[in-house]
Parts: C-alpha cells; sequence; structure tokens
C-alpha cells in the first residue's frame, strides 16, 4: 500500500537513518522489509534487547524542583478522507485543539466541515487574545472555558452541521482537558499509557456532538473534564476518532515507545501515528471499531476510513529566566 503523500517525508528519513534490523526490532513497517522470520536474526535480537533497557521505566524524583516549569513541542499529521476534521496548535499558551465534523451531515446536504472548523478558529482566537493579554491568564488557558466560548460564537453565527471536540492545555505541571464526543487524548509515560480519555456516545457510532440548533446539541456543560499531572519526558497524543477507531492501546504504546527509542521529533511520532491508522482502515484485520461494532450486532470487519488528525505533543522543561 502506497503511503499517502503527507506522510512520505517522515517515512524517508527514518528510513534513511535506521537499519532494518532495528525497524524490525521495534515494528516500524516502511515499505519493504525483510520478512518477519528475520526476527531470529542476531542484529534484530540485539537491538531488541537494547530498546528494552532503553525503555526502562525512569528513576523517578520523590519531588519536582521548585518552580520547574513545562511546555509543550507539539506537530501534527491530518490525513483527510473527506475533509471534515480541524485542529490547531498555539505553542505560547501551551493549548491544542482537535475537532471532528459529523459526518451524518453530509448526508443532509450541509457542509459537515462548517462546525468543526468554526470551533477550532474561535478556539484559536480566543487563544491568541488570551495569550496577548497583561498578565497572562491564572492558571493558564481553562479548556472547559475556552471551549464553551468557542461553541457560544460559532452556534451564535448559525453555522451549519455538528462537531465533536477536544481542548487541552498545560498549566504549570498539568495537563486539563475538556472533550465532547469521541475526539480524546491519551498520555503516554515511558511509552505507556497514563490516561486515555473515554469517548461520549449516545448509541454506536453517534457520539455527543455540538451543533448550532439547540434541540440537537449536547450541550458543552456535558463535556467530560479533568487534569493530570504531567512530568518532563510525558508524551500527550490528541486525535479525532479516526485514530482512536482504528488502532489498538497496545500499538499506540508501541509507536510511542519505538519512537522515544529512535529520537523521534514530533512531526516523525504524528506521521507514523496517522500512517499506521490510515493503513488499519483499509485492511481487514480487527480494529477497535470492527470489535464494538460487533459488540452492538453489526457484521463487521476491518476498520473504518475516516479523516484522521494526530497531534503529538512532548512535555519539556521550561527555562525559567
Amino acid at each position: 500500500m502506497e503511503a499517502p503523500p503527507q506522510i512520505r517525508q517522515t517515512l524517508s528519513e527514518i528510513s534513511s537513518r535506521t537499519p532494518a534490523a532495528l525497524r524490525i526490532a521495534v515494528g516500524i513497517r516502511l515499505g519493504s522489509l525483510p520478512p518477519s522470520a528475520a526476527a531470529g536474526r542476531e542484529d534484530v535480537a540485539r537491538y531488541a534487547a537494547s530498546l528494552a533497557r532503553q525503555l526502562q521505566p525512569r528513576a523517578r524524583r520523590s519531588s519536582p524542583p521548585t518552580g520547574a516549569a513545562l511546555r509543550m513541542s507539539a506537530a501534527s499529521c491530518y490525513l483527510p478522507e473527506h475533509d471534515e476534521d480541524a485542529h490547531f496548535f498555539h505553542a505560547v499558551a501551551g493549548v491544542i485543539g482537535v475537532a471532528d465534523g459529523v459526518g451524518g451531515c453530509r448526508l443532509e446536504g450541509l457542509d459537515a466541515a462548517a462546525f468543526s472548523r468554526g470551533l477550532m478558529a474561535s478556539a484559536l482566537s480566543e487563544v491568541v487574545a488570551s495569550s496577548a493579554a497583561a498578565p497572562p491568564p491564572p492558571g493558564g488557558i481553562c479548556p472547559y472555558a475556552l471551549l464553551e466560548k468557542a461553541y457560544q460564537q460559532t452556534a451564535a453565527s448559525g453555522t451549519p452541521a455538528a462537531s465533536t471536540a477536544v481542548i487541552v492545555s498545560l498549566a504549570g505541571r498539568a495537563l486539563r482537558w475538556a472533550y465532547v464526543g469521541d475526539s480524546g487524548f491519551a498520555v503516554f509515560r515511558d511509552g505507556r499509557i497514563l490516561h486515555r480519555s473515554q469517548p461520549q456516545q449516545s448509541y454506536f457510532n453517534c457520539p455527543f456532538q455540538l451543533s448550532s440548533d439547540s434541540e440537537d446539541s449536547n450541550k458543552v456543560s456535558e463535556a467530560a473534564v479533568g487534569e493530570i499531572a504531567v512530568e518532563e519526558g510525558d508524551v500527550v497524543v490528541v486525535a479525532s476518532d479516526g485514530l482512536f477507531d482504528n488502532v489498538f492501546d497496545a500499538m499506540l504504546e508501541k509507536i510511542v515507545q519505538s519512537g522515544l527509542a529512535l529520537s523521534f521529533t514530533p512531526k516523525n511520532m504524528a506521521d507514523i501515528i496517522a500512517s499506521q491508522a490510515y493503513a488499519a482502515a483499509r485492511r481487514t484485520q480487527d480494529t477497535p471499531f470492527s470489535i464494538a461494532a460487533r459488540g452492538h450486532g453489526r457484521n463487521k470487519i476491518g476498520g473504518k476510513k475516516d479523516d484522521t488528525t494526530v497531534v503529538v505533543a512532548f512535555i519539556e522543561s521550561r527555562d525559567i529566566a
């Protein structure tokens, strides 16, 4: 299967600097690789053992340094199927947003991308304005308040269609979130999931959604909200359901672990994660979506073709002047 053009540069970069045996050891498929039987080769075994040592949990400090600050270094990959996702990242404010236009609106003759794009444009505009304020908002940007304001602005304009949405922000040493529907996120520590959002659904394949129609729209007050302490070295993946419907958590962990071991950039990791979803959506092997569908009496195998947005953020230390 030919890779989407959005990720070919990353694939080329990784392929050029990563021996085939190492790619086998971490399970990264880049074009034509030796057969899986090669996993018995000594060079592959050596790489696998080395990676296992690198991925041992880091020693924990009893408490973080006083006044230590963190920042997010992030990059995204968007692989459109219907081109109805929208997203943004604001580095200074440490805020990420992802919205996914509800495909059912397309069947009603509406522009299914309108509300997702309106939400993210309004949210980004608010973040920019808040970041320019002096002093900045105490405690950083509140994802719930930002989602509420973005929704009010988008709904008031009469923007058609509907959308799910997730917003996460870094406030000091805490990651805060608010989401409606099945756009979500996962936080990884040492390559393993520390926290993972759970989708909100009215019924199978019908996520909670925001729209201008007050009768059909869920309310922002129904958003899932929370926060979790993060530390340097953690990885945050924020995505639309095009990722979570097609890629199991165990595979996400494997990709993050491999990316950390191979010193991937956030862009490298976002591209590889999105490409995994793209490929899984086109195969006949089980996916989270097919398993859930059969659990609800649907005869479904394989993946679900959909827009896929992936934003990967590395939690890093921020020098304090």
